[in-house]
């Protein structure tokens, strides 16, 4: 059955999807930007920072299903510039286990919503 998982603790959507939907034990969130859940304002001051904000309103989102990133079985990148490849990886490797991470693809696009650098989405499973 499908359930669909919302918070307040990450931004409301921007268009017609919702921030995750759960079917069974498996979690589809959205890809998240940087968009701060209270004021909806994105959070652009440095390519770090901005990972950091997109992957906390990722973990909302899992713990809105009562999950964290050791559920998280796959992820995919999005990213307007390859050169921010190695400052985005860091950031978004501080939220996972080495020897757990999820399985990934990062893809440069030529452009995101609201002209932001990067966006993350996951699969995850209780």
């Amino acid at each position: 059955m499908k359930k669909i998982i919302t918070t307040q603790k990450a931004p409301a959507p921007i268009g017609p999807y919702n921030q995750a939907v759960l079917f069974g034990t498996t979690l589809y969130t959205s890809g998240q930007i940087a968009l701060h859940p209270e004021t909806m304002e994105l959070v652009l001051d440095s390519i770090e920072i901005e990972t950091k904000q997109v992957m906390d309103n990722l973990k909302a989102v899992l713990e809105a299903a009562d999950m964290t990133f050791e559920n998280v079985v796959k992820t995919t990148i999005f990213i307007m510039n390859m050169q921010d490849f190695a400052k985005i990886n860091a950031v978004y490797g501080t939220f996972f286990n080495d020897a757990t991470a999820p399985a990934r693809e990062t893809v440069q696009v030529a452009c995101l919503p609201k002209n932001v650098n990067v966006e993350i989405s996951m699969i995850a499973m209780k």
